[in-house]
């Protein structure tokens, strides 16, 4: 199939063919990485800008290194250091972007919605690199590529989501991506941290950690988002790591080649030992490694249906 989309928004309005285009796209890129020269000319000519309106060092550097490895030319701005500073309104900001010919924007925001408004209001490509609580659609186009490489097929595989699935875009992009591919997904928490009705999008919900690993092929591993809501609204630390951190012992009772992942940060000790996170069935690095390839794919699929769109426009009849 062709790929139609300036923008990568989310994964909930991506059809199965979409998706899988994208990652047979990212298989394409990955050989790049391994190349003693690690750069492709695919986008030479274009600008990518980072515009990040939250903290983030692998999901920036990752897309940075995605466009660099694209030929692209790419600029970083920091928002503490910009004239959002001075009230300047993100749809302001991003008009200026495209007033500067820049052709794509790569933005993390801290409203969910905040990056389907910007590309609403721009002729140039947006891609969500995390918006609120919403969607983080490349993190979990990430996870599933990994899935895929390491087992083979995302068909019929078992996939548990434990952690802080209330405060989780990660999680809402994983849930869509890998139900449209065919996974059966399980998600497990305390029960606070589950949201309201969340059994609607199709998964299965537990409160028992051992339950969530018995039959999962593999197991997503979330960040505990302490800094997303009060304290009051959390277990303890200690007491959450005793429920529902990923210990080498309760592996001993799942499927003996469970794979293991977390987007990051790791809160070793909270959600996971180290002795997991650093262990056989652990492919954290990997996730991080398989980020680019899949970024390096979304850049280069929304330029090109960009550049299809600009020549539509420009090869239209005119009216005057």
């Amino acid at each position: 199939m062709t790929w139609i989309r300036k923008d990568l928004l989310g994964l909930e309005e991506l059809n199965r063919e979409e998706l899988e285009l994208i990652l047979s796209t990212a298989e394409s890129f990955k050989e790049v990485s391994s190349r003693e020269i690690k750069k492709v000319p695919a986008l030479r000519g274009k600008t990518v800008v980072n515009l990040f309106y939250e903290p983030s060092t692998r999901t920036r550097v990752s897309f940075e290194v995605a466009a660099k490895r694209l030929s692209a030319d790419v600029i970083n701005i920091a928002t503490e250091t910009s004239s959002v500073k001075k009230g300047e309104t993100l749809i302001d900001t991003g008009k200026n972007i495209e007033a500067l010919k820049a052709d794509i924007i790569v933005m993390r925001h801290n409203a969910s919605g905040a990056a389907a408004m910007l590309a609403r209001n721009l002729n140039i490509s947006v891609v969500n690199a995390g918006d609120g609580w919403h969607e983080h659609p490349t993190q979990a186009l990430l996870d599933i590529f990994t899935l895929k490489e390491k087992l083979g097929r995302i068909e019929g595989l078992n996939v548990s989501i434990v952690g802080d699935i209330a405060h989780s875009r990660v999680a809402r992009s994983n849930i869509w991506g890998l139900l449209k591919l065919g996974a059966k997904v399980t998600l497990c928490a305390p029960k606070i941290l589950i949201p309201a009705a969340i059994e609607d999008m199709g998964v299965a919900v537990t409160n028992d950690i051992e339950e969530a690993l018995a039959k999962a092929d593999a197991v997503n591993v979330l960040r505990m988002q302490f800094e997303r809501d009060g304290e009051t609204a959390f277990p303890r630390q200690l007491e959450y790591f005793k429920q529902f951190g990923i210990t080498a012992e309760r592996l001993k009772k799942a499927k003996k080649n469970i794979i293991v992942m977390h987007p990051g940060p790791v809160n070793r000790g909270i959600e996971i030992s180290s002795e997991v996170a650093d262990g056989a069935n652990s492919v954290i690095l990997e996730q991080v490694t398989n980020g680019i390839a899949v970024r390096m794919a979304v850049l280069f699929l929304v330029a090109q249906a960009q550049d299809k769109l600009a020549n539509i426009t420009k090869d239209e009849p005119s009216l005057s």
